[in-house]
């Protein structure tokens, strides 16, 4: 399992390279955006939440992200809720490398939470880069902290549309 791992993200970071181009910032060049910037897609993070995601790209080199997912079957519930704020670390033409850091609370069970660690605080880098002109895509590794004392270095990908 360790070896498809390391392969698989091998090949993702060998696909994102291909999309990317690093600009190195200039300094007469702003290192924020000057508008508002929307964006909904989805989001896979044990640590800050897993489903469909909104993004808000804030007139500065903030933006946050609220992500939130269920799942029913015959007896089950699955659902959670989350929320991250990143910060724009540097910012390029085509790529983004940001800090982050966040929260979510996940939910397992029929009539009550079987989750030993339910509630999580992530913090850690992450990159975005664009794929297509409003179609970006994102990958983190968050250091998670779960409810249980638990603390494990976890990735997170995500794919936002965004509305410019």
């Amino acid at each position: 399992m360790k070896k498809f791992s390391v392969i698989l993200l091998i090949l993702l970071l060998s696909f994102v390279q291909v999309f990317t181009q690093v600009v190195v910032p200039d300094k007469d060049r702003p290192t924020e955006l000057d508008r508002s910037v929307f964006g909904l897609g989805a989001s896979i993070s044990v640590g800050t939440g897993i489903g469909i995601s909104f993004r808000h790209h804030l007139p500065s080199i903030m933006s946050y992200q609220i992500t939130a997912g269920i799942i029913k079957d015959s007896r089950n519930i699955l659902y959670d809720i989350g929320t991250e704020v990143q910060f724009d670390l540097v910012r390029g033409e085509t790529t983004r490398f940001y800090a982050g850091g966040g929260m979510g609370y996940f939910y397992k069970g029929e009539n009550s939470n079987d989750l030993k660690g339910p509630f999580r605080v992530a913090t850690g880098i992450g990159l975005e880069t664009k794929v297509r002109e409003s179609l970006h895509f994102s990958g983190s590794l968050y250091f998670t902290y779960f409810t249980n004392g638990q603390i494990l270095p976890l990735p997170s990908v995500g794919m936002h549309y965004y509305f410019f």
